[in-house]
């Protein structure tokens, strides 16, 4: 009787962490290129990406967080925080602020992973500062936290890149010393070679941003990708999607399915681009689909099937 009783509380605890990632994961860290959880194992993160709090802020709910979780068997979601545009960041703070901390704080509610994303293509270090402060002093003690420091980089050098990281990272280290930190690189974070050949130094885990669009992004991505990494550099692909690279076009599904074999096979983990309802295909949902999750079939765009496919058969559920 004894050793069923343990058995039962063992199986009890193993259902628990796989509904609870964080409490099975925990704390997060880098060694050498692999990012591995408090055991020192190696672990991939499998998510979505809410797209822009500006444009699509009604999904920015703890209800369809949740949905991600459960159903799609997300085990990471990243809140993208619009900075430039018309009813962004610069100028409506609060509103976007809100929105973010909803989603940080479902996350954190659900035990997944949640990556806080200053989703900009140019540099405001003013204000990207003050929000990552924020953003360290009020979340910093949880794991559950990753910071994204730069979307995607345009026109950007890899020195002013670099400047601008090393910068915001000195301001997170100040408050969080140990949650994990992704850095983007030039180039809309196809530039991965240039940080791979001169990384930030005196700051431990940290990572560094690869974003591809399958029917864009090709192997030639997949090499210099491959190259970095045996340089040393650790890569978290933090942005992906089987459609161009303007978000629009038919789903590649022959080089979305090499991206994601190679990323199993690499151990990296990503996200997908993104929980939105805009007329493109990258965009997951119809405009039938509620703010609050329960999305049935007829609410998913093709990519969302997808995408929900490939995340609930990672987890073991191969539907």
């Amino acid at each position: 009787m004894k050793g069923f009783v343990i058995a039962v509380i063992f199986i009890c605890a193993i259902g628990n962490g796989n509904a609870q990632p964080v409490k099975l994961h925990g704390q997060l860290k880098v060694q050498g290129t692999q990012l591995v959880d408090k055991n020192n194992q190696p672990l991939v993160l499998n998510g979505m990406s809410f797209g822009w709090s500006c444009f699509h802020p009604r999904f920015y709910t703890a209800a369809a967080t949740k949905w991600l979780h459960k159903d799609w068997k997300c085990n990471v979601v990243r809140a993208a925080l619009g900075v430039e545009p018309d009813r962004g960041y610069l100028k409506d703070s609060a509103g976007n602020m809100k929105l973010i901390k909803t989603v940080v704080e479902a996350a954190i509610d659900e035990g997944i992973y949640v990556v806080i994303d200053w989703h900009s293509h140019n540099i405001q270090l003013k204000e990207a500062k003050a929000f990552f402060k924020e953003m360290a002093t009020t979340y910093g003690r949880h794991p559950n936290i990753i910071y994204e420091i730069f979307n995607e980089p345009d026109y950007e050098t890899w020195a002013e890149v670099k400047k601008y990281s090393t910068e915001i990272i000195a301001t997170i280290r100040a408050i969080d010393s140990s949650n994990i930190i992704l850095v983007g690189s030039p180039h809309w974070d196809q530039d991965i070679n240039l940080p791979a050949e001169d990384p930030i130094s005196g700051y431990n885990n940290l990572m560094y941003t690869v974003h591809f669009y399958a029917a864009t992004h090709k192997q030639i991505l997949r090499n210099r990708t491959d190259a970095a990494i045996a340089k040393g550099l650790p890569v978290f692909i933090s942005e992906s999607a089987g459609m161009q690279a303007s978000g629009n076009g038919p789903i590649d599904y022959a080089e979305w399915n090499k991206w994601i074999s190679w990323m199993a096979a690499a151990k990296l983990s990503w996200i997908t681009w993104s929980v939105s309802d805009k007329d493109e295909t990258c965009s997951v949902l119809n405009t039938t689909a509620s703010d609050y999750g329960g999305w049935k079939k007829d609410d998913l765009k093709e990519s969302g099937t997808k995408t929900r496919e490939i995340l609930r058969d990672k987890a073991g559920k191969n539907k």
